[in-house]
């Protein structure tokens, strides 16, 4: 398996389940589907394997977290909750179920999960992560920047922590630190189309409108089935004068609308909805339309021209909900190829990965609850399904 000779290997360890079953033989075996990006083999082999050994507790967690990358939450909760019967100390177990609850906006009960994972694993880096985007989903930013940063140092090189260090000081309307974060997550995850769309938003806001384009034109060619992203770049080119770009885009964000409705029944951002009436209007009215210029808690509404002057861009749609999906993606593990998890109704699919455990340092002295926060509303954000992330 180590040499990558992954046909000889599987082969190897199926003889070995013919001879004699064994647990650490279907773990392998599951590890081996994920490497080559089989999951709906990897999840039987796992419930083959719980079914030899009902009571182990890794194949139990591998299972459960398996089938919270693949959505299927409620059978994720069930063998995740037959883990922490077994074994209720077992930290990557509590940890999933806090992004679960976390992912469904139950920020306080998440918070009191990760505060249970933070006296085992006090130095994981995504233990920090999802602890930071609960914060976010609490309007606590600058308790939320605390975290994040501590994961970052924790974790200099994971990409989805970069990407909520950019979401969050986008929302604080610091465009420049925004920008400084989401271009490195771009070193490390050069492939995703969502990353340049908010590094474009950061350009836009920094008036920076050529290269707001480019970042624009990279996140349309890498992008299949995300009509925000058009739906931004739409806006964009309208503020700027150019009616027939934005038309372009705006139709084929409609396209991918379309699409998405007949394969699923997403559940759109109403924010998303209400700027694309108005993207609409504005293309078959013209000048009439004015917008309105967003509040500071509100990344998704929009900047828009004035009589006499154009004006920038802010993200439109779920950014909140984006956040929050990364963050449970990095509560799953630190070298995942995965995307930003279900914030958007129609984010492509990523290969999958193995579930990983994160550093167990002893060191720290602080507990999720002890991050200095500002008080601001506790609203909890929504989230939208869609392929979802691998465990740790």
């Amino acid at each position: 398996m180590y040499l990558k000779h992954f046909n000889k290997a599987r082969d190897q360890l199926n003889h070995a389940l013919e001879l004699n079953r064994h647990d650490l033989t279907y773990m392998m075996l599951g590890k081996i589907h994920l490497l080559e990006g089989e999951m709906d083999k990897a999840i039987e082999v796992y419930k083959k394997a719980v079914e030899f050994s009902p009571e182990n507790t890794d194949l139990l967690t591998a299972l459960g977290l398996l089938y919270l990358q693949a959505g299927e939450y409620q059978k994720a909760f069930e063998h995740l909750g037959n883990v922490l019967t077994y074994d209720p100390g077992n930290y990557k177990a509590t940890l999933a179920a806090g992004s679960m609850m976390q992912a469904h906006g139950d920020f306080d009960v998440a918070l009191s999960k990760y505060k249970v994972v933070a006296s085992s694993v006090p130095e994981s880096p995504p233990l920090w992560n999802n602890i930071g985007m609960c914060f976010f989903g609490k309007k606590k930013y600058v308790a939320a920047v605390s975290c994040l940063k501590r994961a970052n140092y924790l974790a200099p090189f994971d990409w989805k922590i970069l990407y909520n260090l950019g979401l969050v000081h986008l929302t604080m309307q610091q465009y420049a630190s925004a920008f400084h974060f989401l271009s490195a997550a771009i070193n490390f995850q050069p492939k995703m189309a969502e990353l340049y769309m908010l590094l474009a938003v950061a350009l836009t806001n920094l008036e920076d409108i050529e290269n707001a384009k480019c970042s624009y034109e990279q996140a349309v060619a890498l992008d299949k089935c995300n009509p925000l992203i058009n739906l931004n770049y739409a806006v964009l080119l309208y503020n700027q004068g150019d009616k027939e770009g934005a038309l372009s885009q705006f139709q084929e964000m409609e396209r991918k609308v379309t699409v998405a409705r007949e394969s699923s029944t997403p559940d759109f951002d109403p924010e998303m909805v209400e700027m694309a009436q108005k993207m609409g209007a504005a293309l078959q009215v013209g000048e009439s339309l004015v917008w309105t210029k967003p509040s500071k808690e509100s990344k998704s509404k929009q900047k828009a021209a004035g009589s006499g002057k154009s004006s920038s861009q802010q993200p439109l749609g779920s950014n909140q909900a984006l956040g929050q999906a990364m963050s449970s993606a990095a509560g799953y593990g630190k070298t995942m190829q995965l995307p930003p998890g279900a914030a958007t109704p129609a984010l492509p699919k990523k290969p999958p990965s193995l579930p990983l455990e994160p550093d167990q340092e002893q060191d720290s002295e602080t507990s999720p609850e002890e991050n200095p926060a500002p008080t601001g509303p506790e609203e909890q954000g929504k989230e939208k399904h869609q392929s979802q992330e691998a465990a740790e």
